[in-house]
């Protein structure tokens, strides 16, 4: 359910330009500043989390205003915080982004000018151990980015029938040991049901030959974890429903920008962004009819990455991929434009 967050809410929360870094935010700005230079412009965060890069959207852009939406409470609370110095400019929604539709209607915006979908988790999420997100710390195994949900990671665990934990791990962890880990969860689990992520990183790291440890970069428990992650918050599932959402809703110039941080979620941006860009008509057409031509274009032809500069200051930018689309033709209405 959407809720509104007045940006007053937050004045016993911490700084939150001292716990978080907003990832390749210098070209995020540019890349969609082009689309804010008009008055009432309206741009949307997605994924506010701490208002990093929202804040940074509206110093560059003071016509702009903005529609931030985020799960986390905690995280909305402290991003409040940050913008509050825009005043009425910004406006909170505690909301999942595949509720986008509703939370425009519902303040009665039809249409927007820009978007951030950041998809990666925040520092406030892997830094807090209660979150759960982290395998380096033991912490309950919760991992809900709305803690208004039911299904924690502990839930998938130790309730999930044994097949279906192996596709969980197989399809978001792309974890090829998956049977071995599973089966190890089930033994374990048997014993007594899984609280705390330490225990749960001790299976995987026994179930796991240590020859295939050994060849493996990375923590042996980071796909399973990510897997888990994925599954609680359906973090793919939301992400292929609101696309054609903020399609719909991108007028001519819009852009969106995504921040994708593995090659699950990157790849369903990239052919969302692929089939929006190409003109549907036939091979070797040659005129394409306005209604068979491309309603968007790529502004970036491939993801960028961030600059070493930007690795060395922040080493959790490192698997960031950024993508831009914009659109550059309305729909088409029987001939009228």
């Amino acid at each position: 359910m959407a809720q509104s967050i007045p940006p007053t809410t937050a004045a016993a929360h911490p700084d939150p330009s001292a716990i978080h870094i907003p990832v390749m935010s210098e070209q995020v700005v540019e890349l969609l500043s082009p689309a804010l230079d008009h008055e009432g412009a309206v741009y949307v965060d997605g994924t506010v989390g701490l208002a990093g890069h929202a804040s940074l959207i509206l110093q560059a852009n003071p016509r702009a205003r903005l529609i931030g939406i985020d799960q986390d409470g905690d995280a909305l609370a402290l991003a409040a915080r940050r913008l509050d110095r825009f005043g009425g400019r910004a406006h909170l929604v505690r909301a999942r982004f595949d509720e986008l539709p509703r939370v425009l209607d519902d303040l009665g915006v039809h249409s927007l000018d820009a978007m951030l979908l950041d998809l990666g988790l925040s520092s406030l999420q892997i830094d807090r151990p209660e979150r759960g997100f982290a395998y380096r710390t033991d912490a309950p195994l919760d991992m809900r980015m709305d803690d208004r949900n039911e299904l924690t990671a502990a839930r998938v665990l130790n309730d999930y029938e044994p097949g279906r934990l192996v596709g969980v791990l197989r399809e978001y962890g792309e974890e090829r040991q998956a049977a071995r880990i599973v089966r190890a969860i089930v033994a374990e689990r048997e014993k007594a049901p899984f609280e705390n992520s330490a225990r749960l990183v001790r299976v995987i790291e026994s179930a796991i030959p240590a020859a295939v440890r050994a060849r493996s970069s990375g923590h042996p428990a980071r796909r399973t974890f990510q897997a888990l992650r994925i599954e609680v918050n359906g973090e793919l599932k939301v992400l292929q429903a609101v696309l054609p959402h903020v399609l719909a809703r991108m007028t001519v110039g819009a852009r969106l920008a995504v921040l994708a941080y593995h090659s699950l979620e990157d790849r369903i941006v990239k052919q969302v962004f692929a089939k929006a860009s190409q003109d549907s008509a036939p091979a070797g057409l040659p005129v394409v009819p306005d209604e068979l031509a491309a309603r968007f274009a790529l502004v970036t032809h491939g993801a960028q990455r961030p600059s070493a500069e930007e690795l060395a200051a922040n080493p959790r930018s490192a698997s960031a991929r950024l993508r831009v689309l914009r659109r550059i033709r309305a729909e088409s209405t029987g001939g009228r434009r």
